[in-house]
């Protein structure tokens, strides 16, 4: 699965990183805590966060995600879509909560053997 996937089987919005739609996705992390995130979330994986400053497109790019998904109809600030542009590390987002988009990609990673 790679993330263009995800943005259409969700209808998810692509804010920034267009060049980076074609990454690899290997799994899911949510929190909205860096370090968490830094200390726990693995290459390749989507994050999912309210967070919209550049420092999580810092944290995305030093563990290699796959994309970030901002839920709740957050958009990614100026900085973080610039620096998403840079890195070509997707900016998608959703009006869902954290709970529902979770509950969703993990379904469809169990489909389709991602986990």
């Amino acid at each position: 699965m790679i993330v263009s996937d995800l943005v259409k089987e969700f209808g998810l919005s692509v804010y920034s990183g267009q060049d980076g739609l074609d990454r690899m996705v290997t799994g899911g992390y949510a929190s909205d805590l860096l370090s968490d995130v830094m200390g726990h979330a693995r290459e390749g994986q989507v994050w999912i966060t309210l967070q919209t400053h550049k420092n999580v497109m810092a944290i995305a790019s030093l563990k290699d995600l796959a994309a970030v998904i901002l839920v709740k109809g957050n958009r990614p600030d100026e900085d973080a879509a610039l620096q998403s542009n840079e890195e070509d590390i997707p900016v998608l987002g959703t009006s869902l909560q954290t709970f529902e988009m979770v509950g969703e990609l993990y379904e469809a990673f169990k489909e389709h053997a991602v986990l």
